[in-house]
């Protein structure tokens, strides 16, 4: 009997991937019997691990109040509470929170919000932003048109939009010179940024768009000490904004509830999203500054933007309780112990390893970067698809990771990321490492002989 043809238009095209049927803890449970550890949290998604009681029953009884009502008639409980607890407190003067379903949405949003503040300030010149190469803002055109991944962007480039331009990213392992201090190299970086603007025009800029720890385009890599204090001084010079994306490396993910947080700046504009619901419901959000509320409300008075799902009581509910968990279990002491744990590991497992160039990250977000030669830094043939096949063994031994390819510049270069849940224990900690571990040397022996 011929295969039943999946209606569900999958990732791939060739193949129907298996069906998850259940999941408990940082575990998801195939239909065919398989229980995979979920090393990665999806794409950094599952923070708190699958099927948490508290979040269910959040789920079940804002479902049997109120599972919707549209943002232009009503707000709700939920929506509000989730507001108070993100931003109620005001972090970095972050005042206001817009609810949207995913981290795309946000950064959309975000574009537009800055877009907006600038025509309401009678500065309707400021139509560029600035990103970095080798970053990832999401994939409606928008924040494909800000993301500076080569890859990504390449069949959709006549579509993209010409306001976004990009500079180097804060990537030591691959950008840094030979013999270039840190505190050189983001002398570099910031001077060439000052160029951007001086080649734009200064009064021509709305934002600096960025990820305070990159997260899936290049694999949990964190900037110099000192370099994002460097980019806001630039932007406060210059009267444009500063956007933080922190939909994969936020909301808890690298051992603060924000990056920003270990980096001595703020942003006016902030995008969350997967670590703030936690797989449970699809929701981000924008957090954004009060001087940049109160700008819109004392002009025009509304936000020209929107969409049907805005504040899904469902969404906000089920993120509500993944926050008050979070709190609750005084899961960030949590996250750095086991992150501590994560890249001692890391480093024992892979330090010495002649095809692991670099490990990198912080919290519970870390990487490695295979190489074919450490001393030259130099990336494995991509034709080989080296991170596929890392993924493929990995999860064929029981471990979801999160591998990618052209870490370095869009086509060259494979990394693995691992962004396990808070919750996960020691042993699952190193449980994780030696899966990898056993994943990678069978893959890299079939690919040396």
């Amino acid at each position: 009997m011929a295969a039943r043809i999946s209606r569900v238009l999958h990732r791939s095209l060739r193949e129907t991937p298996p069906k998850a049927i259940g999941g408990e803890g940082v575990y998801l449970f195939a239909e065919d019997g398989r229980r995979v550890i979920d090393a990665s949290g999806g794409a950094a998604v599952s923070c708190l691990g699958h099927q948490h009681p508290r979040v269910i029953a959040a789920i079940a009884k804002q479902a049997s109040t109120l599972a919707y009502a549209h943002t232009s008639f009503f707000s709700s409980e939920p929506a509000e509470a989730l507001a108070e607890t993100l931003v109620g407190h005001e972090p970095g003067g972050l005042a206001y929170a817009y609810f949207v379903s995913g981290g795309s949405e946000a950064i959309e949003a975000s574009i537009k919000l800055a877009r907006q503040y600038f025509i309401e300030r009678d500065e309707p010149q400021r139509q560029h932003f600035i990103a970095r190469r080798q970053s990832y803002h999401g994939n409606t055109l928008g924040a494909l048109a800000a993301g500076g991944n080569a890859w990504r962007r390449a069949p959709y480039a006549p579509l993209l939009s010409g306001a976004f331009s990009h500079v180097t990213p804060a990537f030591a392992y691959h950008e840094k010179h030979d013999g270039e201090s840190d505190a050189q190299f983001v002398a570099r970086l910031a001077a060439e940024l000052e160029t951007e603007f001086q080649r734009l025009g200064p009064n021509t800029v709305a934002a600096f768009l960025a990820e305070p720890v990159v997260g899936a385009t290049a694999g949990a890599v964190t900037a110099p000490d000192g370099y994002f204090r460097a980019v806001r001084e630039i932007c406060d010079r210059h009267g444009a904004l500063l956007i933080l994306d922190e939909v994969m490396c936020g909301m808890g993910r690298t051992g603060t509830t924000h990056a920003w947080e270990q980096e001595g700046v703020a942003p006016d504009i902030q995008a969350i999203a997967k670590g703030l619901g936690g797989g449970y419901q699809p929701i981000g959000a924008m957090l954004a500054s009060g001087k940049i509320i109160d700008t819109i409300r004392s002009g025009s008075g509304s936000f020209l933007h929107g969409h049907t799902y805005l504040a899904h009581p469902l969404a906000c509910a089920a993120a509500l309780a993944v926050q008050d968990v979070i709190r609750e279990d005084r899961l960030l002491d949590r996250v750095r112990e086991r992150g501590k744990q994560l890249e001692q590991r890391l480093i024992e497992r892979f330090g010495n390893h002649r095809h692991v160039g670099d490990i990198r990250g912080r919290g519970l977000f870390w990487a490695i970067e295979l190489v074919a030669d450490r001393a030259s830094r130099t990336s494995f043939d991509p034709a080989l698809k080296l991170h596929q096949r890392i993924k493929a063994e990995a999860f064929a031994g029981g471990l979801g990771c999160y591998p990618g390819g052209g870490t370095v510049d869009g086509v060259r270069g494979d990394h693995v990321l691992l962004a396990p849940p808070y919750i996960a224990s020691a042993d699952e900690i190193d449980l994780i490492v030696d899966k990898l571990g056993t994943a990678v040397d069978n893959v890299l022996r079939s690919v040396n002989h």
